[in-house]
């Protein structure tokens, strides 16, 4: 039986954190004189995020038990002609699911930082911005209007930027920061395109009037082209996705956002930011269904992103940038699957991806407590025995990431891969390659870098760097690793249990039952990639029972032993490769060299472009042609006209006859 939600208690679930981070934000910092410490500044937002995780699971259970739903305008901001600009919420079960995901995973790094961050100066100003984030992301995530969607987006971006640069003393910080807000920019340029075509024919923000004139804006042309509308509109948005959820080319800001603090790395890669793409193309679908050319340009980003992002986590040796650009890589899997139409897998692996990507980001930052903030994997080994519960837990989200069967990741990232060699696009060959390929990929950085950390000899005392931490502080290079308290650790253990068995409990609904619905909509006579799906799948238990026969099994445990024989076996040959290959390796190092185009060709040229704009047109066209011209000109005159105006009678007379003489001349002769 449908049921209605109420709506005070979902406006509950973005205010609750708002509210947490406005007390601690100006209360407890120099702004509002430090009125509370650093105890209640951390209480009242965690029980901000936690008060919105309770009801966002409470959403969830009305969704899936009850048929519940909720599609109303809150605030109607204002009326412009006849569009509405307004906020409210759209609750289904994609929303309701991203509603417990991003809260629970924000409960998690809010408890985590009460232990990563105390030694920090900026401890309730972190915080604030966290809870703030979550804000952002919530609002986001449950609106119903492009407007306030828009409102969300920008606001997670303004927020990784203070995140990013929350050290603002450290120069690659403020570097960092910046990148990603200028690269988000570029993104959020297409994205707002996107959301003005959409109103300015459909005439409408809301998500609901929009996809009912879907059809109509199907056979428009974009014009002066032959291009189709819906094309044109679908990939401006998926600009705007590349950007925010870190596609080829667009994914250069993200491992450089390593340089924040690691709460906010796990944040901003695991519920929040780059997921918001991903989410905005699966509520979307409507349109995006519309477009097949606009598919294809999605599938190919992916896969792309997918692969090659794998490639540059092999010589890594930062462990947070390492699963970083795991991150990206998993991403690209998200879009691929976007772009096979098979959104509720791509957002089925969203899920999975935010636990166990979260629990290792955040496995990371302990094993950087533990080692006194050293962050290279070459000068670990041996963790193990010394961090046990970090050991066991980074394990386990190690083997969620690399799809092993039983594992969540294994159910999502299995089913992304079956649904890119059902898909019937032009794009879907390469795709599929990429796919399968990058299993083999993530399997082997995701175990070079644990065996690296927690096994083969000890290494704390060989690194050649003096170390110093963020804050610039030294530490000795042979104190022993230790365990993180129980506030960090606990967070961990909590995540490890979904990032095993989430993807077990969910996928029949999620996949395979009624959970998306209302949310999400596939023409099912062109893209199949669902119902290929739905036909192979007998079960959890049967899937998992298959995968261990299936191809991506053995590429991921070829990746293991790879990464086993090369670290743990041989360790003289990894070398001797780089020195082989040091041209590929090269060219791995320095990221395909897109931030050196970024810097010397695109910023470089838009520098030349604008100084050229500054001096040829402003300086020289507008005030010295235009401004300073038109005054010389007029000065000029003025000039002549004073000489003329002598005042004596008879040079005005003399003026008069000889005008006179002139029109008789003209008359005579036109006759």
């Amino acid at each position: 039986m449908s049921q209605t939600l109420s709506a005070s208690m979902l406006l509950a679930v973005p205010m609750a954190p708002l509210v947490g981070a406005v007390l601690a934000g100006i209360f407890g910092t120099q702004f509002g004189g430090n009125l509370i410490g650093r105890r209640l500044s951390h209480s009242l937002t965690i029980v901000g995020v936690l008060l919105a995780f309770i009801i966002s699971a409470m959403t969830l259970k009305s969704v899936v038990l009850d048929g519940a739903h909720f599609n109303e305008t809150l605030y109607t901001w204002m009326v412009v002609g006849g569009l509405k600009m307004e906020v409210g919420f759209l609750v289904d079960g994609l929303t309701a699911m991203m509603m417990c995901v991003v809260t629970f995973v924000s409960l998690m790094v809010h408890i985590y930082t009460v232990g990563y961050m105390k030694e920090d100066e900026g401890y309730n100003r972190f915080f604030a911005y966290i809870s703030l984030f979550t804000f952002s992301m919530l609002m986001l995530v449950m609106s119903n209007n492009l407007l306030q969607l828009f409102f969300g987006w920008e606001a997670v971006g303004l927020m990784s930027y203070l995140l990013i640069g929350f050290w603002f003393n450290k120069p690659t910080a403020i570097f960092a920061n910046m990148k990603a807000f200028l690269v988000n920019r570029v993104g959020d340029f297409g994205f707002i395109l996107g959301i003005g075509l959409i109103v300015a024919y459909a005439g409408t923000l809301n998500y609901t009037e929009v996809f009912a004139k879907s059809n109509e804006l199907a056979v428009l042309s974009f014009p002066g082209t032959e291009w189709m509308l819906v094309t044109v509109i679908c990939i401006c948005l998926f600009i705007g996705a590349m950007g925010k959820s870190a596609q080829f080319p667009l994914h250069v800001w993200l491992p450089d956002s390593m340089e924040g603090p690691t709460p906010i790395s796990a944040l901003i890669h695991a519920a929040t930011m780059v997921t918001a793409g991903i989410f905005m193309v699966a509520r979307m679908s409507p349109l995006f269904e519309l477009s097949e050319t606009a598919l294809n340009f999605i599938m190919v980003i992916g896969a792309i992103t997918a692969l090659f992002m794998g490639f540059l986590g092999m010589i890594q040796n930062d462990i947070k940038r390492v699963i970083a650009y795991s991150t990206l890589s998993q991403l690209g899997y998200m879009t691929v699957a976007l772009g096979a139409s098979a959104y509720s897998v791509a957002v089925f692996h969203l899920m999975t991806h935010a636990f166990f990507k979260a629990l290792l980001f955040l496995a990371a930052g302990s094993v950087i407590m533990g080692m006194h903030h050293k962050q290279d994997i070459r000068w670990m080994g041996g963790l193990r025995k010394y961090m046990p519960i970090t050991w066991i837990t980074m394990l386990l989200g190690s083997l969620a990431l690399i799809g092993t069967p039983f594992f969540s990741g294994f159910y999502s990232k299995d089913e992304v891969i079956v649904a890119v060699s059902a898909s019937t696009l032009p794009s879907a060959g390469f795709a599929y390659f990429a796919v399968l390929a990058g299993v083999f990929v993530t399997a082997f950085y995701s175990f070079r870098l644990y065996f690296l950390v927690f096994h083969g000899k000890e290494r704390f005392d060989q690194d050649p760097d003096a170390h110093h931490d963020d804050h610039g502080g030294h530490h000795d290079s042979h104190q022993k690793p230790h365990e993180s308290p129980w506030v960090v650790t606990l967070p961990l253990i909590l995540l490890a249990i979904p990032s095993v068995v989430i993807g077990y409990i969910t996928i029949q609904p999620m996949l395979f039952g009624d959970f998306f619905k209302d949310s999400i909509f596939i023409n099912h006579e062109i893209h199949k990639a669902m119902e290929v799906l739905s036909e192979e799948f007998h079960g959890p238990l049967q899937l998992a029972l298959h995968g261990l026969t299936a191809a991506p099994f053995w590429l991921a445990l070829a990746g293991v032993a790879s990464a086993y024989y090369l670290y743990m076996v041989n360790t003289a040959l990894p070398a001797k490769i780089k020195s082989t290959f040091q041209p590929i390796y090269t060219l791995l190092e320095n990221k395909y060299y897109l931030d050196w185009i970024n810097e010397n060709i695109v910023a470089r040229g838009t520098r030349a472009l604008g100084t050229g704009l500054w001096k040829g047109g402003d300086q020289f066209l507008i005030d010295g042609t235009v401004v300073n011209g038109s005054w010389k000109v007029v000065a000029w005159l003025s000039g002549v006209v004073r000489r003329v105006q002598s005042g004596y009678l008879y040079h005005y007379a003399l003026a008069m006859i000889l005008g006179v003489f002139v029109l008789m001349t003209y008359f005579v002769w036109l006759k």
